[in-house]
């Protein structure tokens, strides 16, 4: 992408995650790396001024449940890792997991379902706990219909019987500088929409 440094961390279509850094914001190519609980090329990490930027692709649990919890439980060290330094993080991309049952369409709600067992949501509540904020979700805290993935089938996206499950999570003092962080339904061809968090 043209006035990039662009950052593909991923193999053979399975898994991967991307960063694409403005080079406005840094004129020289910055390092990227993976944290230690990079797994299935599942996490990319950069790091800009006093802020840590990671593209993050939980696994969805599906085939490998305890494979998802370590990676949840990792992540969630790595966020608490952060607390008291000057350090700035920004947790973003599909976490798998929708926080709530407002996070959920009605016709999708289905309490043993992966991605809102208990056990997942209170992963990423502790997670939230280490100075992280829900951006998305604290602009706009009663919208009952902001999701971000639909069923590929019976035209799920056209009337938004979704899920929400691709977040912005950033620490408290960056989160209380976003102007906005929507979900862009009507963009691109995947089974997720973007979700784009602005900050002043």
């Amino acid at each position: 992408m043209e006035g990039y440094w662009c950052y593909w961390h991923g193999g053979k279509g399975y898994s991967g995650v991307g960063l694409h850094v403005a080079k406005t914001l840094a004129p020289e190519r910055p390092t990227f790396v993976h944290p230690e609980f990079n797994y299935e090329n599942r996490i990319a990490a950069v790091d800009l001024a006093d802020v840590t930027i990671a593209s993050v692709y939980v696994p969805n649990g599906g085939k490998d449940f305890p494979a998802k919890m370590r990676f949840l439980e990792a992540m969630d060290t790595y966020a608490a890792s952060f607390q008291g330094s000057s350090r700035q993080l920004v947790l973003c991309g599909d976490m798998n997991v929708a926080r709530t049952d407002k996070d959920v369409h009605p016709k999708e709600r289905k309490p043993r379902a992966i991605g809102q067992l208990p056990e997942e949501r209170a992963l990423i509540e502790r997670l939230l706990t280490r100075g992280l904020v829900d951006v998305g979700r604290a602009l706009d805290p009663d919208n009952d219909g902001m999701f971000t993935w639909w069923a590929p089938w019976r035209n799920m996206r056209q009337r938004n019987i979704g899920w929400r499950l691709d977040h912005v999570f950033a620490s408290t003092a960056l989160a209380s500088r976003a102007t906005a962080c929507p979900v862009q339904k009507d963009v691109g061809t995947s089974d997720h929409a973007p979700v784009m968090a602005t900050f002043s």
